[in-house]
């Protein structure tokens, strides 16, 4: 029987060789062709043309190049990246060479036996659920036929990184790092975003020293996830060096990771608040801000100090990309360590992330702790937290049932407000808050809280975790 191939927040993802095969890569890519053929054609080209890229893992140039063929034989042109590529670095070619979207063959920061297909829309953006549904349509319409694919060709060629570098060169202020003479350590993770960072400073003239900066197709061994646990080799480069900051990427760089002077990991929760506060004070832009339903209240606070709407989202970066399209917010981000600001891509990009919060610590002469301190004292302090929990199919069962009702309290709080956003969240009558999210591909909830004050939200913790179990 064919797999059933459903694209999640972020596209599809499989294990290699499990289900991400060579026929269920066709499978998936046609249902893509036949989608992008169905829509109308870029005004002032002849065809559709696709940018079909890739992060380092295991294989992907072969998929890369399978994709480029079925692409051609639905009579798209593929525009093939030869070298592995940031996601938002594709997803910036897709807007500055006008194509119909982009193929991207990566898992993200999931680990090295995962690998999976993102499909970008002509304005660079992740695909919204309406076109997902029915790109998985076509693919179950195509049933367990065998895909036609014509002989293999030889296809163009594309180079997304002159045109990024160039546009990060434009946002980041690096002569002010320069000029503070900071020093910062790249820890790319061994993904796509090795030599854009790094380059970008030492063109610049500012110091910086690099780790895992080669291409390794198991991430060491263990998930590209930019996590406090996984930056100890960072951390000891910044010793070593006397760095100010360590700025991390993810397996295709969408994804940041925050080390401070001190080794200190900052939560990306913090980081996204953080860069909200310095950009309203330093781009003198009035828009708004967005941040996913899961994503601390922080935010909220620095909204309601400079004046600016908040807009909450559900989970998935697709709605903070469609803010950014209609230039309504300063910055949009998601707890899971995903940004972007105005005026550039409407996706994640933790290259720019990184380089964001080099520049804040160099213009404010001030540590990442420091800064969160000083915001802290202006707006009052914010303590999330995030677990997630493994679910027996029994408690499945019984929480699934549990969640569609409206709980009045929980570990002896007041509920005062019930959001479905996206999952369940509930606000208690002291602005504290709990949410919810059942995953979709494993038997796991992934429980937010947040409290104002560390001891608070570990209780909260503790009692979101019991409410589960019951």
């Amino acid at each position: 029987m064919a797999t059933q191939i459903k694209f999640g927040t972020s596209g599809w993802r499989a294990i290699v060789a499990d289900e991400f095969t060579v026929e269920n890569i066709r499978r998936a890519v046609t249902g893509i062709a036949q989608y992008v053929a169905s829509t109308p054609l870029i005004p002032g080209q002849p065809k559709h043309r696709i940018l079909v890229g890739r992060d380092p893992r295991f294989l992907g140039e072969s998929f890369v190049d399978l994709a480029a063929d079925v692409l051609a034989t639905h009579g798209i042109v593929p525009e093939v990246i030869a070298e592995s590529a940031p996601t938002p670095a594709i997803a910036y070619g897709v807007r500055e060479f006008k194509t119909s979207g982009a193929l991207n063959f990566t898992a993200s920061h999931n680990p090295p036996e995962y690998n999976g297909i993102k499909f970008s829309t002509p304005d660079g953006a992740p695909a919204l659920p309406e076109m997902t549904k029915q790109i998985e349509a076509n693919i179950a319409a195509l049933g367990e036929a065998a895909v036609p694919v014509a002989a293999k060709g030889k296809h163009a060629q594309a180079d997304v990184k002159p045109a990024y570098m160039k546009k990060l060169a434009e946002i980041v202020d690096l002569a002010a790092i320069k000029r503070s003479g900071i020093k910062i350590v790249v820890d790319p993770f061994w993904g796509a975003g090795r030599g854009y960072q790094s380059e970008l400073l030492e063109n610049a003239g500012i110091p910086v020293a690099t780790v895992h900066d080669y291409r390794d197709v198991l991430f060491g061994g263990h998930a590209p996830e930019p996590d406090d646990h996984l930056l100890d080799e960072c951390k000891f480069k910044m010793r070593e060096t006397g760095a100010a900051i360590g700025i991390a990427t993810d397996g295709d760089a969408d994804r940041f990771g925050i080390v401070d002077f001190d080794g200190t990991f900052i939560q990306p929760n913090y980081v996204i608040a953080l860069l909200f506060d310095y950009l309203m004070e330093t781009r003198g832009w009035k828009n708004g801000v967005a941040k996913s339903v899961a994503t601390t209240n922080l935010i909220n606070a620095i909204a309601e100090k400079h004046g600016v709407p908040l807009y909450e989202t559900p989970v998935g970066f697709k709605y903070i990309g469609e803010l950014i399209l209609q230039d309504k917010i300063v910055i949009g981000g998601e707890e899971s360590a995903g940004l972007t600001i105005r005026h550039h891509v409407p996706e994640k990009d933790g290259v720019l992330a990184g380089l964001l919060v080099a520049e804040a610590v160099a213009v404010r002469d001030m540590s990442v702790k420091d800064q969160l301190k000083k915001i802290f004292g202006e707006v009052g302090s914010f303590y999330p937290l995030r677990e997630n929990f493994h679910l027996t199919p029994e408690i499945k069962t019984k929480f699934t049932e549990k969640v569609k009702n409206d709980p009045t309290e929980l570990g002896g709080l007041k509920v005062a407000q019930v959001v479905r956003t996206d999952g369940l969240k509930l606000i208690f009558t002291d602005g504290s808050w709990v949410c919810y999210r059942l995953s979709g591909t494993e038997p796991v909830v992934r429980v937010y809280t947040e409290a104002r004050s560390e001891s608070e939200s570990e209780k909260l913790s503790a009692a979101a975790k019991t409410w589960v179990m019951q």
